[in-house]
């Protein structure tokens, strides 16, 4: 028979941090906070109010398979299969990119947009291209109720994680998911682009962070030689979908602002504005088309 004896909430903790902490994992006392608290079921207030609680030898080994497979380099959210993001908790699949707060900027800055278009209009029509979990837009749609939006992907797996997600939210009436590449099954006009392409240069991609480059969907990632391909398709077709007073709000690297503004002036776009994220680092990009009457956001 395996032995069933619980064994202590803090005992899993002090494992986790030590195990991780041993490996070099960045902030290992989160990790195995994170992992702890999924496969329990406890929370924070639980292991200040009864560290002693037990937890029965099952889950325990539950407990430290998670841990084997983050030392192995496995992301925490990807073993626990959500991540929050902009206070919603988004499921995460093989076929998505794992939602990170610099994207967060990208909602940011479009925000003021999105809401003074849903008053100026009564609504405002969103299209979110390489959508993978739907951060982007659901974010958007849980703040904004007179938006809806469209969210484009490649992948039958990353849309039907976005339509679960939308589900979860209560948005499903005012999210869409569009199987296509790009603009390729797109039509008709938006008053909102957003993209969080893929930007990584290939040759940078073997230099990664095991958790990203081990984890993450490779098409979410290579932006090809230069890192700009999915900027010049993007550039190239959007005049063709985006309102007149509309705005295309990018994620970029960051070091690709000079470049990325580059492809986009020379299709015909104005800069509309920019943001960094909580780094410091150059992050979004904001773009109008010449005659659009308004200057920014």
């Amino acid at each position: 028979m395996p032995d069933e004896r619980p064994t202590a909430l803090e005992d899993l903790l002090r494992v986790g941090r030590e195990m991780f902490s041993a490996a070099g994992i960045d902030d290992p006392a989160l990790d195995a906070r994170l992992l702890v608290e999924h496969f329990t079921g406890t929370t924070r207030a639980h292991a200040i109010v009864s560290p002693r609680r037990p937890v029965e030898a099952a889950v325990a080994a539950r407990v430290t398979a998670a841990f084997e497979r983050r030392l192995a380099g496995e992301p925490v959210h990807r073993i626990i299969g959500f991540r929050a993001f902009y206070g919603l908790d988004l499921l995460i699949s093989p076929a998505t990119l794992e939602p990170r707060p610099d994207t967060e900027t990208l909602v940011d800055a479009m925000l003021p947009f999105v809401r003074e278009t849903a008053g100026r209009k009564g609504s405002c029509r969103i299209l979110d291209l390489g959508t993978g979990t739907g951060a982007i837009a659901l974010a958007l749609l849980s703040e904004v109720e007179a938006a809806v939006a469209t969210g484009v992907d490649v992948s039958r797996d990353a849309l039907a994680a976005a339509t679960e997600n939308a589900r979860r939210i209560g948005v499903t009436d005012r999210f869409t998911p569009l199987l296509s590449d790009w603009f390729e099954n797109v039509s008709g006009r938006w008053d909102v682009i957003v993209s969080n392409p893929p930007y990584i240069p290939t040759e940078s991609i073997a230099g990664l962070a095991r958790e990203v480059r081990d984890h993450e969907p490779l098409k979410a990632l290579d932006g090809g030689e230069d890192g700009l391909d999915a900027y010049r398709r993007i550039a190239g077709r959007a005049k063709n979908h985006l309102d007149a007073d509309g705005r295309i709000g990018l994620e970029i690297g960051f070091d690709q602002k000079r470049s990325v503004t580059a492809v986009f002036v020379e299709s015909g776009f104005v800069p509309a504005g920019s943001a960094k994220d909580l780094g410091g680092n150059d992050r979004v990009l904001i773009f109008a088309t010449k005659t659009s009457r308004a200057t920014g956001i």
